[in-house]
């Protein structure tokens, strides 16, 4: 369910980040601690499955505490995903949870243009 979220968003931010040079998104899937030591194993899982470049190279696994990136951005669902718009020094400056729609496509768009206008 998590990777169809994630899907789900692919084509819009493929499109912006096409016309925008500026613009970078980035996966980063998250899994607990627990799971470290079979590393290896479940990045080498996600790479088979995955086999295209451009996503494996947009793709970040983060292995450890998961509430150390998910307590400061205030993510509270992790049954969802959540999108976040950072600035080149690294504050979130636009962020919501679930699947694309295009009314937070809407959203994120017009945060985007902020941005840009900075």
């Amino acid at each position: 369910q998590h990777q169809s979220l994630v899907d789900s968003w692919v084509p819009w931010l493929e499109q912006q980040s096409a016309s925008d040079d500026g613009l970078r998104f980035y996966e980063i899937p998250t899994i607990g601690r627990m799971w470290a030591p079979a590393r290896r194993f479940i990045d080498g899982g996600m790479a088979a499955a995955i086999r295209v470049p451009a996503i494996l190279q947009r793709t970040f696994t983060v292995y450890g505490d998961v509430s150390r990136l998910t307590t400061p951005l205030g993510i509270t669902d992790r049954s969802t995903i959540t999108i976040a718009l950072v600035d080149d020094e690294g504050h979130v400056r636009w962020q919501r949870t679930g699947g694309f729609t295009q009314d937070i496509a809407a959203e994120l768009e017009t945060a985007l243009d902020v941005l840009r206008r900075e």
